[in-house]
């Protein structure tokens, strides 16, 4: 799930810089105001490693293939790290894999690192519904929404992106069905990843209950 150069506009790709800045900042101003802004470092650091490694693990579908993005569990786990945490893991995978690129490095943040950071915001209604439910229960089915919503958004935002800017030249009609074809392949990659965020938020609450994010 990441635009490659040359597909998107130059004013498009600046944008993206911006915004990424704007909501970077925004992330690190959060994180500073935590009573410990470095307790959570490591954790972050090992999670920008898995999410790193995701991108080359893919899953093969019938019309396709497709790749863990992991953006669900970072929000879940990290909070407000999750996207700077996404937008380090994001330039490691332009500069190893070749994934994306560094003039769209901007947009990719923004495609995986909001819906990371509305996983958490997601998750964090466990507060209001572990009162009414069992705790363990609430915190499987958030985790389990967080996931996939995770994973809902950013395929809406980037093939809401990649059809609208389909280069000249291309065969609009062909290009079209084959971006259909590649957001259909994604829904089941929804329900994978909300069960893998439901299963590891659930486990980490039993053990250590204190690397979730209050």
């Amino acid at each position: 799930m990441h635009i490659s150069e040359g597909i998107l506009p130059a004013q498009l790709c600046i944008s993206g810089y911006g915004f990424t800045s704007l909501i970077t900042w925004y992330s690190l101003r959060k994180i500073n105001r935590l009573a410990n802004p470095q307790a959570s470092i490591p954790k972050a650091s090992l999670l920008t490693a898995a999410f790193f490694v995701a991108s080359s693990i893919h899953i093969p579908m019938p019309i396709g293939s497709v790749h863990l993005v992991l953006n669900g569990l970072l929000g879940t786990l990290l909070g407000y790290y999750a996207f700077p945490a996404i937008l380090i893991g994001l330039f490691l995978q332009v500069i190893v894999f070749g994934h994306g690129g560094l003039t769209t490095l901007g947009i990719n943040a923004i495609i995986m690192g909001i819906p990371a950071i509305l996983a958490y915001q997601i998750f964090q209604l466990r507060h209001i519904l572990g009162n009414k439910i069992n705790e363990n229960l609430s915190i499987k089915i958030l985790g389990f929404i967080a996931g996939a919503t995770a994973i809902g958004v950013s395929s809406l935002i980037f093939f809401s992106l990649i059809i609208t800017n389909i280069p000249s030249g291309f065969n609009t009609s062909l290009e079209e069905k084959a971006i259909y074809g590649l957001m259909i392949s994604h829904i089941p990659l929804m329900g994978i990843e909300g069960i893998l965020t439901a299963m590891i938020v659930s486990f980490m609450h039993r053990v250590m209950p204190e690397l979730l994010p209050s």
